[in-house]
């Protein structure tokens, strides 16, 4: 197969690159291995090593082999299946003095207009849209500042990432390099870089490298980080990885993270402390005790786990509607304590709900956040006029279905429904006329929309389709009919935005909740040509990039390694936010009833791990982890973000316990969850 004589040599070979190593060459589209190995110095200075010799034999197999700077390098590339290529580099010290290096492997497709980057739960296209308020690292070309977190070149730990992988496409077609968290040289990484020519590289490290500089949750960020690796005379390390040629779809990302999670194996135990009735009542018990206070009814949403020293000051004295607590959890409780007979769990969280729809914007919405000392606001939008859709809208949506839930007993709450009511005509408001879009924001005078930005308004969509059932009025369908239709080029699009109020336009894995939920709810409510159904597929799988497929590795003496926590399962809350959260658990009715739509076990085996995930590090006794019985904490540091890695937040939030009580109630119910009770 001829290399393409249009086809730049990169300046540091300086030489033609064998023909032998291109995997994949159609007219502008190219993938290839620029070398065999790449040496880096301390300095960060690659040396490659070229193949002198290559084979290919009738199978399509691949051995090249080649010695620079006093090493010896032999690859092997095995084909594995279509587009599949299972890779051994050996890498051997053949000269008699010691030496530092780190190992490269890199990947380089054909010119292309978007790179279309994508490193599971780390980086998302260009990762940061330009309007954004909150810094984490961004993609931008030509232009390029570290220091304010923008570069061409960026390289992740493989503990970032929810599978350790790189993707990328050019004009033609598209490529990924995946490669396990820990190799002999440690904990290895991944990267890309753009290459001269506009030719996106692909790239794996050994061990990893953060540059050219590290993010630890802040908009300063660390130095990059280069752990160094000194070689003896005959030292020798093998590295695994696989190659992965792909179509130019930018969705062909998902048959690779499948199999991926399927060939890193189920362990034969389950990770969860506690079945599923165990932890609903636990954690039923930590909301209700630790985050229920009775005057004004709230849901606070943080309580301390060091009860001794931060008391009452260490709690947060504050709810907002929904998201990190309100409506949804209250709910959560009320389905608990209608199930157990509990009335004193069961008035307060229907005090909850009362308080919550009693007080109502002048606009029409409710309000974002109840705080002690300045009672009700706009949240943490950061003007006081502007409350975020995503707020509002699950705030609406579980208000809905308490409403519901609270009817089917022959209970009625007409405070509930006026609220619900009034939310929905603001969310018919603010819905653009052309578009169809549902508003990102809306102002607490008016009702009316702020903008239009990013996708936070998918979250009332589930509403409406739920309203249109519950209240028996098509327009709310008509309406989430033509938002889903809208919201449709932000999924296929791979790129949604905007969900917290605490992160501004950026992809996140709770922008993927809302999806799924809104787009298998509008299926249910009819889809003759099934576009809602393959669009809340694609939107289930973008969401799990977030997903862990394996387990990352804790030092023993941490938090985290001595409890011998298990991460397959969890997900990345977003790149902005390196950490593991329980978020998910709010889709697992939704994403088990679209496995069962689409009869693909994939969906359910994935909502079944990740409800066991955090079935671990609910307190089951106080002292537990230092926490007291029932507190769930929000935050798992399983890499070096905010925190050291292993560490755990000693903080219970309202949402992480409302999200496992309200996962755990409906998998009771679940004939898929019996084995898990």
């Amino acid at each position: 197969m001829p290399a393409s004589s249009t086809d730049p040599t990169p300046p540091a070979l300086g030489i033609p690159l064998p023909p032998e190593l291109v995997l994949r060459e159609e007219a502008d589209g190219l993938a290839r291995f620029p070398y065999l190995v790449g040496l880096l110095a301390p300095d960060g200075a690659c040396r490659p090593v070229l193949p002198d010799a290559v084979v290919r034999d009738a199978t399509g197999a691949v051995d090249a082999t080649g010695t620079a700077a006093g090493f010896h390098a032999e690859l092997h590339l095995e084909p594995a299946g279509p587009g599949l290529r299972a890779a051994t580099l050996t890498v051997t010290r053949t000269a008699p003095d010691a030496a530092v290096a780190g190992l490269r492997v890199e990947l380089r497709l054909g010119p292309g207009d978007d790179p279309g980057w994508l490193v599971p739960g780390v980086f998302y296209g260009q990762n940061r849209l330009p309007g954004s308020t909150r810094p984490f690292p961004r993609f931008a070309a030509p232009e390029g500042d570290p220091t304010g977190l923008t570069a061409l070149a960026w390289s992740f730990r493989a503990d970032r990432c929810a599978t350790p992988a790189v993707f990328a496409r050019d004009r033609r077609g598209g490529a990924a390099l995946a490669v396990a968290e820990h190799g002999s040289l440690g904990q290895q990484g991944v990267g890309f870089a753009l290459a001269e020519g506009d030719r996106p590289a692909l790239r794996l490290h050994a061990p990893y490298r953060e540059e050219p500089v590290s993010y630890y949750g802040s908009q300063t960020p660390r130095p990059a980080d280069l752990p160094e690796h000194l070689w003896q005379p005959g030292e020798r390390h093998i590295l695994h990885f696989t190659v992965h040629l792909l179509d130019a779809d930018p969705h062909a990302y998902a048959p690779v993270l499948r199999a991926l999670h399927t060939a890193t194996g189920t362990p034969p135990e389950p990770a969860a402390w506690v079945g599923v009735r165990e932890a609903a009542a636990l954690s039923a018990e930590g909301l209700h005790r630790w985050h229920y206070r009775p005057d004004p009814p709230v849901l606070l949403e943080t309580a301390a786990f060091d009860r001794e020293a931060l008391g009452a000051r260490g709690d947060r004295q504050a709810m907002h509607v929904s998201w990190i607590s309100g409506a949804p959890y209250a709910h959560a409780l009320l389905l608990h304590a209608r199930r157990t007979g509990d009335t004193t769990r069961a008035d307060a969280a229907i005090g909850v709900l009362d308080h919550i729809c009693a007080h109502l914007t002048p606009g029409g919405t409710f309000w974002g956040q109840w705080t002690r000392d300045g009672g009700w606001s706009a949240g943490w939008t950061g003007h006081r006029g502007r409350l975020h859709a995503r707020t509002l809208g699950d705030a609406t949506l579980f208000t809905l279905r308490a409403l519901r839930a609270e009817r089917a007993r022959g209970v009625d709450h007409p405070l509930w429904e006026q609220a619900v009511r009034s939310n929905l005509a603001a969310a018919l408001k603010g819905q653009d006329a052309t578009t169809g879009r549902l508003a990102a924001a809306h102002h607490r005078e008016t009702g009316a929309a702020v903008d239009h930005r990013g996708s936070a308004g998918l979250a009332f969509v589930g509403a409406l389709v739920e309203a249109a059932d519950l209240f028996g009025d098509p327009v709310h369908l008509e309406a989430a009919r033509r938002a889903g239709a809208a919201f449709a080029a932000d999924v296929t699009s791979e790129f949604l935005c905007g969900a917290p109020e605490d992160v501004s336009l950026a992809p996140t894995s709770e922008d993927g909740y809302n999806a799924v939920i809104a787009y298998t709810l509008l299926h249910e409510a009819g889809d003759e040509d099934g576009r809602w159904l393959d669009l809340a597929r694609r939107a289930a799988d973008w969401t799990l990039t977030f997903r862990y497929t394996y387990d990352v590795r804790f030092h023993p003496h941490t938090l985290l390694g001595r409890y011998g926590f298990r991460t397959r399962g969890a997900d990345q809350a977003s790149p902005s936010n390196q950490h593991l959260h329980a978020f998910g658990l709010i889709c697992l009715p939704e994403t088990v009833r679209l496995a069962r739509h689409l009869g693909d076990p994939y969906y359910l085996r994935s909502a079944r791990e990740n409800l066991d995930c955090f079935r671990q590090f609910v307190a089951r006794a106080d002292g537990d982890f230092n926490a007291y019985r029932g507190m769930v904490s929000e935050r798992f540091y399983q890499t070096d973000c905010f925190q050291a890695k292993g560490m755990l937040l000693t903080l219970s939030h309202a949402w992480s316990a409302g999200v496992l009580l309200y996962a755990c109630e409906h998998a009771l119910d679940l004939p898929e969850f019996q084995e898990d009770l």
